[in-house]
């Protein structure tokens, strides 16, 4: 049984909000996530979109239904007490959001490998107090449906399960098998999804493609998601159960409270790689970047053919440089420029392969002296990481928490001043002013970086 819609006392706001989870991954809590802000968003509502985890991709899926940036809200990287604060900056700003949908990572329970639930999706809900929408495929399942949510729900009796919505049924008298198993444990159904009317986006070697490589095709995909939610899904019921969900209570975050403030009065450019090669960023950067006194210029090294006038720092994060080389490559200008900028710079994988010399033998800018190869293995885990030396962006002792995601290798693999240190080996590069490794890392857990950045780059 859904609660009673809650009040706010002073201070406080009774923003509603729900967790998409699912038993594993596979399930189908992208598809719900994305079809949900779409279809809530046509109704006139205000949507926050959220992602637990360290995913890019998914972000870029939920603004392009939402109207407004994807944010993550991932314990590991940023700390568990920055959770809920985030959540509420995200749903506040550009405009307060009316609901809050928050997709989950793997399987409900899953968290960071050895460290138990830590990061999972269920650690988050209970950080945001938000009860958990169950995403399930029912392929193959009869009444066993239920026993697999009773065992989900009991697990962790702080994750409260509001509600279920069956994914790819496969009949009508399926459906009808399945809504009443799950009645005798108690547990509402407020949607069937047949497996005649899935909805799929693309995907490649690290997941789906990124909204920016696709636009065109992504706009279509994210309404007709809209319109399975809408035939398929209860969304009156799903706001009841998202209106349970007690006040959040603690203060948002704020980049210029983080940052301490700008870092002085010089307003230096940076400039922030973006376009359909460079899709992996946290919105939280830009924003720490303007709070520490930047002002941020986006630069697409597809097209652009000089840096930002006035640039004095760059920052290129994550994305899918493999499959864009060629066109890279071709734009010599920007790499000649890059090759000798004297700025500070910070590269985060994608960039770490774009600053080397040769990536699968295609040129690159030659920044760093290094080449890069596709694998057939997968490099994928989160990173307890101290910074071994000092950088643009971290002092040399620096504990910083990250994560990596690719099938890529640079030969050599770091440098002679490497960039970081974990597991008792070396990693990335140190040269100059620029800063380049495999790590992923969510400024809003090191804000430092951002200051520090705008320091050296006001220097």
């Amino acid at each position: 049984m859904a609660r009673p819609a809650v009040t706010a006392p002073a201070g406080a706001w009774a923003l509603a909000r729900v967790v998409v989870g699912a038993p594993a991954s596979g399930h189908g809590k992208t598809t719900v996530a994305t079809g949900l802000l779409a279809a809530l968003r046509r109704r006139g509502l205000t949507v926050s979109p959220h992602k637990v985890g360290p995913d890019y991709i998914d972000p870029g899926y939920h603004a392009l239904a939402a109207g407004r940036p994807g944010r993550n809200l991932d314990p590991w990287l940023v700390g568990a007490e920055r959770i809920a604060p985030l959540l509420r900056h995200g749903a506040s700003v550009p405009t307060p959001a009316d609901i809050a949908v928050v997709e989950g990572v793997m399987g409900l329970h899953d968290g960071a490998v050895g460290r138990g639930a830590y990061a999972s999706t269920a650690h988050v809900a209970r950080l945001v107090e938000a009860p958990v929408l169950l995403v399930l495929d029912t392929t193959a399942q009869g009444r066993s449906a239920a026993a697999l949510v009773l065992g989900m729900r009991a697990f962790d009796p702080g994750v409260r399960i509001g509600g279920v919505i069956l994914n790819r049924v496969g009949s009508p008298r399926h459906e009808t098998l399945l809504r009443d198993a799950l009645a005798e444990v108690g547990v509402p159904v407020l949607g069937a999804v047949t497996r005649a009317v899935e909805v799929a986006a693309p995907s490649r070697h690290l997941g789906l493609v990124p909204v920016a490589e696709r636009a065109p095709e992504s706009l279509a995909v994210v309404a007709a998601l809209a319109d399975l939610v809408e035939s398929t899904v209860d969304l009156d019921a799903v706001l009841d159960l998202a209106r349970t969900a007690p006040p959040l209570t603690v203060p948002a975050w704020d980049p210029a409270v983080a940052v301490g403030g700008p870092a002085g009065t010089a307003r230096p450019v940076v400039a922030v790689a973006g376009g359909p090669a460079f899709t992996f960023s946290y919105a939280e950067t830009t924003e720490l970047l303007t709070a520490a006194g930047a002002e941020v210029v986006t630069v697409d090294p597809l097209r652009d053919p000089a840096l930002p006038a006035g640039t004095r720092a760059v920052v290129v994060g994550g994305g899918f440089p493999e499959v864009h080389a060629d066109a890279l490559a071709a734009n010599i200008g920007l790499r000649a420029e890059l090759a000798g900028f004297d700025g500070p710079v910070v590269a985060e994988c994608a960039g770490l392969l774009y600053l080397g010399r040769a990536l699968d033998g295609v040129p690159m800018c030659g920044r760093l002296d290094h080449t890069a190869r596709m694998t057939g293995r997968l490099t994928l885990g989160y990173r307890d990481a101290v910074a071994a030396s000092d950088s643009p962006a971290h002092r040399s002792g620096d504990p910083v928490r990250g994560h990596e995601f690719h099938r890529t290798v640079t030969d050599p693999g770091h440098g002679d001043r490497p960039a970081w240190r974990w597991d008792g080996a070396a990693h990335g590069f140190v040269t100059g002013r620029v800063h380049a490794s495999y790590l992923h890392t969510h400024w809003a857990g090191h804000p430092h970086a951002a200051r520090r950045l705008v320091e050296a780059a006001s220097r």
